[in-house]
C-alpha cells in the first residue's frame, strides 16, 4: 500500500452487472470519478439527511415542470423525502397547467421560432406549449384569486389555499395539490416574476384584492429552522429559491428565540447545477463559500453535482425509491402553520373561466420566462 496520504482510496473500475438497481448503481458510482462519483455521493448526502431526521428544504429553479419533472417532485412530497419547497413562480404555473390536464409537448431546437409565434406555440428549448392554453390558465388563476376576496397572505398561505382549491378541479396530481395534502409548505419569494402574477393583474374586474406579505415568509421559514433538529438543503438549479433557503439560517441565527440553540448553518447540502462559481453569481456559488456567511455549517456533508438536472434528479429519485429511503427516517417534521380558511369558489368541478377572452393581445406576445429563473 502507498504511504502517501493522498493515495489511500483507489478508483474502482465500474463493472457491468445484470439486474442491478439504480440505487445500487449509484452506490457503485461513488467509487469512480468526476460527476459519476459526485452523483453517487449526492445520494449518500440525501440519505444521511433522512437518517438524521433533518428538515429538508428543496429549492426548485429552471424549467423543471415543462421538462417532465413534476411527478418526481410530487413523489418526493408524498413520501416526505423533502419537507419544505421553495420554487420559482413559473414552475408552479406550469404545475397548475399540468394539474388541469394540459400538456407540454416534445419539440425541437431546429425550428422556425417566427412560425411558432404565429401558431401561438411557446418554446422552452426542445419543449413546446400552447400559448392559448397558457392564456386560459392566466384567466383561471386571475378569476379564482379575485373570487377569494380581500386578504393579506404570505405566498405560503396563498399557495396552500391554491393547492386545496385546485385539488377540486384537478385531473392530475400536482405539486401544489400534493403539498397541501401532505402538509409541505411551499414558498415562492419571486411570485411576481411568473404567469401567476400575470393572471392576477390582467384577468380581473377591478383591482386585485390579494396583498402579499413577503416578510411573513421570511420570518416563518427562519422559524422552521429554529424549531428543527437540523436542516438540509437540496437545490435544483439556483436563483431565488436557493438564496431564499440559504438565508433562512442567517435569519434564524438573528432571531431572539434562537438564542442558546447553537445554530451554525445547514448541516447537509446538495446541489445539482451547471453554473460555475467564478462569475460571482449565487446559482454557481459553492457550499464552501456559503460557510463564510454562516449559511452552511462547518463540517457539513456537502456535494455539488455539475449535471443537467433532468439527468441527475430522476436517477437520484429512482435510487431513493429502490432503497425505500423513506424508512430511514425515525421522525417526519410536522408544521403547525396558520392559514385562513377561505371557501373554494370552484364548486362546479371545473376551474373558473377567464373573465376576458385573452389576457394579452394576439400579436406580439413576449413570452413568460418559461420557468428559466435559474
Amino acid at each position: 500500500m502507498p504511504s502517501n496520504p493522498f493515495l489511500r482510496e483507489p478508483v474502482v473500475p465500474f463493472e457491468v452487472k445484470k439486474g442491478r438497481t439504480v440505487g445500487e448503481t449509484l452506490k457503485v458510482m461513488s467509487d469512480i470519478s468526476f460527476q459519476g462519483r459526485a452523483l453517487g455521493r449526492a445520494l449518500e448526502v440525501w440519505e444521511g439527511a433522512l437518517r438524521d431526521d433533518a428538515t429538508i428544504f428543496f429549492g426548485l429553479a429552471g424549467a423543471m415542470v415543462p421538462a417532465g419533472m413534476r411527478s418526481i417532485i410530487v413523489w418526493l412530497i408524498e413520501n416526505r423525502l423533502i419537507d419544505v419547497l421553495v420554487s420559482t413562480g413559473a414552475n408552479l404555473f406550469h404545475d397548475l397547467h399540468e394539474t388541469l390536464g394540459r400538456k407540454h409537448y416534445k419539440g425541437s431546437t431546429e425550428v422556425n421560432d417566427e412560425e411558432l409565434r404565429e401558431k401561438k406555440v411557446d418554446r422552452i428549448y426542445d419543449t413546446f406549449a400552447s400559448e392559448n392554453e397558457f392564456r386560459v390558465l392566466d384567466g383561471n388563476i386571475g378569476h379564482w384569486a379575485q373570487k377569494l376576496g380581500k386578504h393579506t397572505l404570505s405566498t405560503r398561505q396563498f399557495l396552500q389555499i391554491a393547492g386545496k382549491h385546485f385539488a377540486a378541479v384537478s385531473k392530475e396530481k400536482g405539486i401544489l395539490v400534493a403539498a397541501a395534502e401532505h402538509g409541505v409548505p411551499v414558498y415562492c419569494p419571486a411570485l411576481a416574476d411568473s404567469s401567476i402574477a400575470i393572471g392576477m393583474v390582467t384577468d380581473v374586474e377591478g383591482d386585485n384584492q390579494i396583498i402579499f406579505d413577503i416578510m411573513r415568509d421570511v420570518r416563518e421559514s427562519a422559524e422552521l429552522v429554529v424549531n428543527s433538529k437540523c436542516t438540509a438543503v437540496i437545490y435544483i438549479g439556483g436563483g431565488t429559491p436557493k438564496n431564499f433557503i440559504q438565508q433562512t439560517e442567517v435569519t434564524a441565527q438573528a432571531l431572539p428565540e434562537a438564542r442558546g440553540k447553537g445554530l451554525q448553518g445547514h448541516r447537509y447540502a446538495l446541489q445539482i447545477t451547471q453554473d460555475m462559481p467564478y462569475w460571482g453569481g449565487l446559482s454557481g456559488c459553492t457550499f464552501e463559500e456559503a460557510i463564510s456567511w454562516g449559511k452552511i455549517e462547518v463540517g457539513a456533508r456537502m456535494q455539488t453535482v455539475h449535471c443537467d438536472a433532468t439527468i441527475a434528479l430522476p436517477l437520484l429519485a429512482q435510487a431513493l425509491a429502490d432503497s425505500d429511503a423513506a424508512k430511514l427516517r425515525k421522525k417526519i417534521p410536522k408544521f403547525n402553520l396558520p392559514t385562513p380558511e377561505i371557501p373554494n369558489p370552484m364548486t362546479g368541478g371545473k376551474p373558473l373561466p377567464p373573465l376576458r377572452q385573452s389576457a394579452r393581445p394576439d400579436e406580439g406576445h413576449s413570452g413568460r420566462g418559461c420557468g428559466k429563473s435559474s
